[in-house]
């Protein structure tokens, strides 16, 4: 659902489901000339903050060290951002840039 949502917004989305040893990412993708790592999170509700306050520091430093693997095994230098797409109550919202790679 994510991946149609963004690809809906013109993104490519160029590998789901990346693991590495230090974290795992949701979905890669590609808009313009940005890579983009993409954590989906799903909540039923807002309680507890809702979808997107459910993206911790520690999520957050899990998945930048996953883009670290994943750019150093491309030779990717150019640019990159971290988005977030949630998913509350049967409705998707996109947050282009939610964290950056040294946010704690």
């Amino acid at each position: 659902m994510a991946a149609e949502y963004l690809q809906a917004k013109g993104m490519i989305v160029i590998e789901r489901n990346f693991r590495a040893k230090t974290g795992e990412i949701d979905l890669i993708a590609r808009d313009a000339d940005e890579i983009v790592f993409v954590e989906v999170r799903a909540r039923a509700s807002s309680g507890y903050g809702g979808a997107a306050a459910s993206v911790d520091a520690s999520k957050r430093r899990k998945v930048v060290r996953a883009a670290s693997v994943w750019l150093a095994a491309r030779g990717w230098d150019g640019p990159c951002r971290f988005d977030v797409v949630a998913v509350q109550g049967g409705r998707l919202e996109h947050i282009p840039g939610a964290f950056e790679a040294d946010s704690r």
